[in-house]
């Protein structure tokens, strides 16, 4: 059994990159309280997609429907309850669904609940290098989206839904983990053996007991921590830049959602994208240094307008020189563009960008993380908890509720099989079945993100004639759409 390390909130830092949680002896500490605390059957530690996806998915399952479940989020989850926004407004954390998640998510209940005047499927997608526009990958499903944006809060307002009309659950929202430990062991008062169940104390002075404690809780996880599984990964040095913007208005728009396209250009510094919303939205993402990223965050908008215009239709030198003004960037595009004789067609480039959101300007680092395992005796960790992926194959969501579907199915043979759902022989399951398939999209992603941040004149023309080897070999195109979508794996 991993030995477990007491989690104490005030204690909590971010560990040092590569290396691991220290493994301290087994520490039991004795309790006062004349009665035992609330036993559950799961215990979820995150309220984020992955965490409400979690207790959804038992809830919806025939054989855990009647599991006594606990949520404890943080944050008031008020506002996600009643989150709206305008019709001409989208929060700019979206998300790629595939249709694998689209599918699970439909079988628990939640995706008819999804706002659809919000939801925009895409069946192309274009990927093309930086350094040599020519050397392109296109992909097409014409019969099915490749992948469908959702707000992440269009998802989260789903979940809560769907959960609350599958109650009763208890929720501790606006609450903390204050620290993790060991169960209580046997007293003259009370014979049972509790020891081996964590014992959480919220920050309103509750304490709880789990059989199986899960951590949604992300990248520093509470959980993690107390469970003594080390995670190992890096930084990458680089921020994820988003915004919501306004394309301009066109003549011949028809609204036909097969005609969308999700374009994706790969720069020196990362990756940027064009992913459609509904109309004539779309969110940006941007991956960059965070010099650039926080200069971005500071530009006027009509500068920032022109720099995303440029990312997607000027050479990198040119691309360079405009991300060094302070100012001016519109003038300057408009010169550089009639000089290059920049074709517009929306089968290559987006079309022009008109306006940036108010107020949807962000940044957040990007870092690669994989813990040594998902699980541990009575601990499962699921999303960001257990991994982080760079996001230029939007696969972090999916990652996250694949985890979940794979939890699920484990607690269902579990208590099909009358076994105890803490035990780590029957958790063990979800971790043989999740951690190698995650490990190959971190591995894929990490390597494609250093592959493209080459700028070396040899590499570069090996890479564009492989890219341009795979997009005209169908077999391997469709294989490559499959393993995006989630379909197959």
């Amino acid at each position: 059994m991993r030995a477990r390390v007491p989690y104490s909130a005030s204690r909590a830092k971010f560990h040092p990159l590569w290396t691991c949680h220290a493994r301290q002896p087994h520490t039991r500490y004795a309790t006062a309280a004349p009665l035992r605390p609330e036993i559950y059957d799961v215990v979820c530690v995150g309220g984020g997609p992955a965490g409400l996806t979690l207790l959804t998915a038992i809830r919806s399952t025939p054989a855990t429907s009647k599991l006594k479940l606990a949520l404890i989020e943080s944050q008031d989850l008020t506002p996600a309850r009643t989150w709206k926004l305008p019709s001409d407004q989208y929060a700019n954390r979206a998300s790629s669904i595939t249709p694998k998640s689209e599918a699970f998510l439909s079988q628990i209940g939640v995706w008819p609940l999804i706002d659809p005047t919000r939801l925009q499927p895409y069946h192309h997608m274009r990927v093309w290098d930086g350094l040599d526009s020519s050397s392109q990958i296109s992909f097409s499903s014409p019969s099915s989206p490749i992948a469908t944006m959702a707000e992440n809060s269009n998802l989260q307002q789903a979940l809560l839904q769907r959960l609350e009309e599958l109650a009763p659950f208890s929720t501790f929202d606006s609450t903390k983990v204050a620290s993790i430990e060991d169960g209580p062991s046997p007293s003259s008062e009370d014979s049972l053996d509790l020891s081996s169940y964590p014992s959480l104390t919220l920050s309103s002075g509750e304490k709880i007991l789990a059989r199986l404690l899960v951590g949604a809780d992300g990248l520093n996880s509470p959980v993690r921590t107390y469970a003594g599984i080390p995670t190992r990964g890096w930084d990458y040095e680089r921020h994820g830049v988003v915004a919501t913007v306004k394309y301009l208005e066109r003549n011949n728009h028809h609204g036909d959602n097969k005609s969308v396209i999700a374009y994706q250009r790969f720069l020196p510094s990362g990756p940027i994208a064009l992913l459609a919303m509904p109309g004539n939205y779309a969110t940006l993402v941007w991956t960059t240094t965070p010099s650039k990223a926080a200069k971005l965050k500071t530009l006027a908008q009509e500068d920032l307008v022109a720099l995303v215009n440029a990312a997607f239709r000027l050479d990198n030198v040119d691309l360079e020189y405009m991300s060094r003004l302070d100012g001016g960037h519109t003038e300057e595009l408009n010169w550089r563009s009639r000089v290059a004789g920049v074709e517009e067609d929306e089968a290559r480039i987006p079309r022009w960008v008109d306006s940036v959101q108010q107020g949807s300007v962000a940044s957040f680092p990007l870092r690669y993380r994989q813990t040594d395992t998902y699980v541990s005796s009575r601990i499962a960790l699921v999303g960001d908890a257990a991994h982080t992926v760079h996001p230029l194959a939007g696969q972090g969501l999916n990652m996250g509720l694949a985890d979940v579907q794979s939890l699920v199915n484990t607690i269902e043979y579990t208590v099909k099989h009358g076994g105890d759902i803490g035990d780590e022989m029957y958790l063990d399951r979800y971790n043989r079945e999740m951690w190698m398939q995650n490990n190959r999209m971190l591995g894929v992603t990490d390597k494609l993100h250093k592959l493209y941040g080459i700028g070396w004149g040899p590499v570069v023309g090996i890479r564009s004639l492989g890219l341009k080897m795979v997009d005209q070999l169908g077999p391997v195109k469709g294989w490559l759409m499959k393993q995006a979508g989630g379909i197959g794996t």
